[in-house]
C-alpha cells in the first residue's frame, strides 16, 4: 500500500471537513446535546445511503461493535475537553499526540511499521499541530480537567482508528465495501451516543432538548454531513494506503482549525502557527516519500 498524491489530498479534503463539525459543536451552548444533534442527523443522512449501498460483510460486524463502544467514551470525552476548555487547548492534544500512538501500535496490531521517511513525517506533523494548536502552551497547565480529558481522547482516538483500520479492510470484497462499513457504523453511532445523552436528561431536560433541536438542526445537519465526509474518505484512504500515514494526515484538520479562526473568528495567526504550518507541510512531504 502506497500513499500516493491523489490520497494526500483526499485526506487533506477529510481533515477540513473534521475541523469544519469539530467548531460547529465548540460554537454551540450544550456541547454534549450539540455531539449528540450533529451524530443523530448524521446518521438520518447516512440511513438511506446504507440501504442503498446494502450492510458490510459478517467480517466486520465484530470491528463495528468494538468501534460503536470505543466511540462512546469518545464523545464523552471529547464534550469533557471542550466543557473544560477551549477549543484552541484541546483540538490539538486529542489531534496531534493520537498519530503517534497508532504509529506505535501499527506494527504490532496492524502489520505495518512505518519507515523511517514515514516515522519523520508523522512526528513532524504532530510536532507541527502543536506549534499550530498551542499558541500559549503555558496556559495549559491552568486546565488540568482539559488537559485529562484531551490526553484520554487521544488514546480513545488512536484505539478506535487502528479498530476501524482494520475493520474497513476486512469488508473490502468491492467497491463498496469501505462506505458500507462507514454508513453502516454511522447509522448505528447516531443512535447510542444521542440516546445516553437522551436518557441522561430529565423531563424538562429533554423537553429542552426537543426546543434545542429545533433551533439548531441546520447547524447539526451540516455537521454531520462533514463528520460522515470526513471519516469516509480516511476509512476509505486506510484500504489502499498505511493506517498510520493517513492517521497522521488526518490530523493537518488542527491547521485548518487554526485557519477557520482566523479568518472567520479574526483570531491573530502569529509567527508560531507559520511555523507550525511550514512543520506540517514539510512532514507531509516526509510521509508521502518516505
Amino acid at each position: 500500500m502506497t500513499l500516493t498524491w491523489p490520497i494526500v489530498l483526499v485526506v487533506l479534503f477529510a481533515a477540513m471537513l473534521h475541523a469544519s463539525w469539530n467548531a460547529l459543536i465548540k460554537s454551540g451552548n450544550d456541547k454534549a446535546l450539540d455531539t449528540a444533534l450533529v451524530h443523530f442527523l448524521g446518521a438520518l443522512v447516512a440511513l438511506p445511503i446504507m440501504l442503498w449501498v446494502g450492510p458490510p460483510t459478517a467480517a466486520a460486524w465484530p470491528y463495528i461493535g468494538m468501534s460503536l463502544v470505543i466511540h462512546i467514551g469518545y464523545y464523552i470525552a471529547l464534550v469533557g475537553a471542550y466543557q473544560h476548555g477551549d477549543l484552541g487547548l484541546t483540538y490539538p492534544i486529542m489531534r496531534g499526540f493520537a498519530p503517534l500512538l497508532v504509529a506505535l501500535a501499527s506494527g504490532s496490531l496492524i502489520g505495518e511499521a512505518p519507515s523511517f521517511g514515514a516515522w519523520l513525517g508523522i512526528v513532524g506533523i504532530a510536532v507541527g499541530v502543536g506549534l499550530v494548536g498551542l499558541a500559549h502552551p503555558g496556559e495549559a497547565l491552568h486546565h488540568r480537567k482539559a488537559l485529562a480529558f484531551a490526553f484520554a481522547n487521544a488514546a480513545i482516538i488512536a484505539l478506535y482508528t487502528i479498530v476501524d483500520g482494520r475493520g474497513v479492510r476486512t469488508s473490502v470484497t468491492d467497491d463498496h465495501g469501505a462506505i458500507r462499513y462507514v454508513m453502516m457504523l454511522f447509522v448505528l453511532d447516531g443512535i447510542a451516543y444521542p440516546s445516553l445523552v437522551w436518557l441522561r436528561r430529565t423531563r424538562e431536560g429533554r423537553a429542552a432538548i426537543v426546543a434545542y433541536a429545533r433551533k439548531r438542526w441546520p447547524v447539526a445537519a451540516m455537521g454531520g454531513s462533514a463528520s460522515i465526509g470526513a471519516y469516509a474518505i480516511a476509512l476509505w484512504a486506510m484500504t489502499r494506503a498505511p493506517v498510520a500515514s493517513v492517521a497522521a494526515l488526518r490530523e493537518t484538520s488542527v491547521l485548518f482549525a487554526a485557519v477557520i479562526g482566523t479568518v472567520l473568528l479574526k483570531e491573530r495567526f502569529g509567527v508560531q502557527r507559520a511555523l507550525g504550518t511550514g512543520v506540517i507541510v514539510a512532514g507531509v512531504m516526509a510521509l508521502r516519500f518516505g
